[in-house]
C-alpha cells in the first residue's frame, strides 16, 4: 500500500494542534495542578505531555487509516465525524478540569470522552483493526486519567 504523505501528516497534525491549543489554554493552570491532593498512582506531571503526544500520533496515523482504507465513502464519512467529536470532547477536558476546577463535571465529561472513544473504536473497527487497535492505549489513558480525576475531585 501507497502511503499519501501529505494525507498522513495532516492526520496526525489534527490532533496533535487540538492537543496543543488545549495545552496552551490551560498552561497557566499547571501551578495549580502542582498543589492538589493526588491519588496514589498519580505519575509525575512532566509525564503527561509525553503520553499525549504519543496517544494524539496514534490518533492521527489511526485516522489517516480510515481515511485511505478501502471503503463506502459513507461509512468512513461516518466514523471520522465521531472521531472529530470525541476529539471536540477531549479538547474541552483540560479547560473544564485545569481552568474552571470543575472536578466533578471534568470527570462526567471524560466518561463522555470514554464513551465516544469507544464509539470511535467500533466505528474505526468496521473499516480498519488496526486503526481500533492504535486507539486501545488512547482508551486505557482516558480510563487511568478518569481514576486520576475522580478522586481528585474527592480529595480536594
Amino acid at each position: 500500500m501507497k502511503i499519501n504523505w501529505k494525507a498522513l501528516i495532516k492526520a496526525v497534525l489534527i490532533p496533535l494542534a487540538v492537543g496543543g491549543l488545549s495545552a496552551a489554554l490551560t498552561s497557566g493552570s499547571m501551578e495549580m495542578f502542582g498543589t492538589l491532593v493526588k491519588p496514589p498512582l498519580s505519575p509525575p506531571g512532566w509525564l503527561f505531555p509525553v503520553v499525549w503526544t504519543i496517544l494524539y500520533t496514534l490518533m492521527g496515523i489511526a485516522s489517516y487509516q480510515v481515511y485511505t482504507a478501502d471503503a463506502p465513502k459513507e461509512q468512513k464519512a461516518r466514523a471520522l465525524f465521531v472521531y472529530g467529536v470525541q476529539l471536540v470532547v477531549n479538547f474541552f477536558w483540560s479547560i473544564i478540569f485545569f481552568n474552571m476546577q470543575a472536578y466533578l463535571f471534568a470527570f462526567y465529561w471524560l466518561a463522555l470522552l470514554w464513551v465516544l472513544i469507544i464509539l470511535t473504536i467500533v466505528a474505526f473497527r468496521q473499516i480498519s483493526p488496526t486503526a481500533a487497535i492504535l486507539l486501545i492505549p488512547y482508551l486505557l489513558w482516558v480510563t487511568f486519567a478518569g481514576y486520576l480525576n475522580y478522586f481528585i475531585y474527592l480529595l480536594n
